[in-house]
């Protein structure tokens, strides 16, 4: 069984930009988890290795000598790709199933790890990637919410909608932008779009036409709008 909930992020570029109204130098700029889809193998990198010293269970600092601690046999966090966001993944292993008050009383305790527990030492330990540091939050104050699966939401694949990413704010190079979109893309299963894109921006002779590009593979502000189609019926 499986638990997902919202990852959020505080990301300190490289370079700051100080007219980008949502960066601040204390607490950087914030990340949702469809932002975290480019840094997706950073986080889960950090994630496994954070847990590697504890064996991952969170179960263990459960002390309640109740129905939950004899059901349940281990409670692992990680992420997965969720639709078109990261989020947070609890793997929970059961001996068998839980009842909804049980689930309530596994779902409140691991919110209490992810906020002053594991989860808080955890968003203390930076995440570097190749423009900035994260700090990643498995908990927030508001909106936190644990959504129960028994069945592993699949990854997207080569067909699903094009990935969200912002260029009003962030770093202007060329290769810099075209590096973000390439890991966005392939974070989201579009691996091979990753490498049509490079190749088409690659061959390209001016930098409008190669953020044109881009924008045709990952949702930018540059690229068009949707439009409704209509039945214009059969042509005679």
């Amino acid at each position: 069984m499986k638990f997902y909930s919202p990852l959020t992020a505080d990301f300190f570029p490289n370079e700051p930009d100080w007219e980008n109204e949502f960066y601040n130098e204390y607490e950087g700029c914030p990340l949702d988890g469809h932002d975290l889809l480019q840094y997706a193998d950073a986080v889960d990198e950090a994630v496994k290795k954070d847990i590697a010293d504890f064996n991952g269970d969170l179960m263990q600092y459960y002390h309640e000598d109740d129905s939950v601690r004899s059901k349940v046999v281990s409670a692992v966090p990680s992420v997965e790709i969720c639709g078109n966001k990261l989020c947070g993944c609890l793997t929970v292993e059961l001996k068998e199933p839980l009842l909804d008050d049980e689930q309530t009383v596994l779902c409140n305790y691991i919110s209490g790890q992810y906020s002053d527990g594991w989860g808080e030492g955890f968003e203390q330990r930076d995440i570097r990637v190749d423009d900035g540091t994260l700090a990643v939050h498995f908990w927030q104050e508001d909106g936190f919410k644990m959504t129960p699966s028994f069945e592993k939401i699949p990854k997207p694949g080569k067909n699903f909608l094009r990935p969200k990413m912002q260029l009003i704010g962030q770093d202007g190079n060329i290769f810099a932008i075209m590096g973000r979109a390439s890991r966005l893309l392939k974070s989201s299963g579009q691996g091979d779009k990753a490498k049509e894109m490079r190749d088409r921006v690659m061959s390209c002779d001016s930098y409008q036409k190669a953020l044109n590009i881009i924008s045709e593979y990952v949702e930018t502000e540059l690229s068009p709008k949707p439009t409704l189609k209509r039945d214009r019926g059969d042509a005679r």
